[in-house]
């Protein structure tokens, strides 16, 4: 038998949408960067990007366990001596909602041109409404 390899011009997508309400964050990451990939299709090869797109709404009512909220800090440099700023998962929520699931799930996606591609594939939206009703997104089961 030979291996089947998927070409670009084969992949079929498809739109999920995820209510990220009452969510654990990791959980719910790693189950869309799993679909965000392709893994979840029999089809796989980990060279095509053959995964589908995924829509969230109400990123900004996902649920950490423990003393994640206070405990956990995101870190970014501006490239200046000094530059090193930091800001928790809290604090993230209240200025940035959609920040902390798009940063999960693309460190659970490779690191490379391919992943920076894939990521694309990702809306996260706060609140119920997004623009893509035209897509016909279908429900994710998590």
């Amino acid at each position: 038998m030979k291996t089947f390899i998927t070409k670009p011009a084969e992949v079929e997508r498809q739109w999920f949408i995820v209510d990220a309400q009452g969510q654990t964050l990791g959980r719910l990451a790693s189950r869309i960067a799993t679909v965000l990939r392709g893994k979840h299709k029999p089809g796989f090869s980990p060279s095509v990007d053959c995964g589908d797109y995924v829509i969230v709404i109400n990123a900004e009512k996902i649920h950490v366990t423990g003393r994640r909220m206070d405990q956990k800090v995101y870190y970014r440099h501006s490239g200046y001596p000094g530059g090193l700023t930091e800001i928790t998962l809290r604090e993230q929520l209240e200025k940035f909602p959609t920040r902390p699931v798009e940063l999960a799930v693309k460190g659970m996606l490779p690191k490379n041109k391919l992943g920076r591609k894939m990521l694309k594939k990702l809306k996260v939206y706060v609140g119920e409404a997004h623009p893509h009703q035209a897509q016909q997104p279908v429900p994710m089961e998590l």
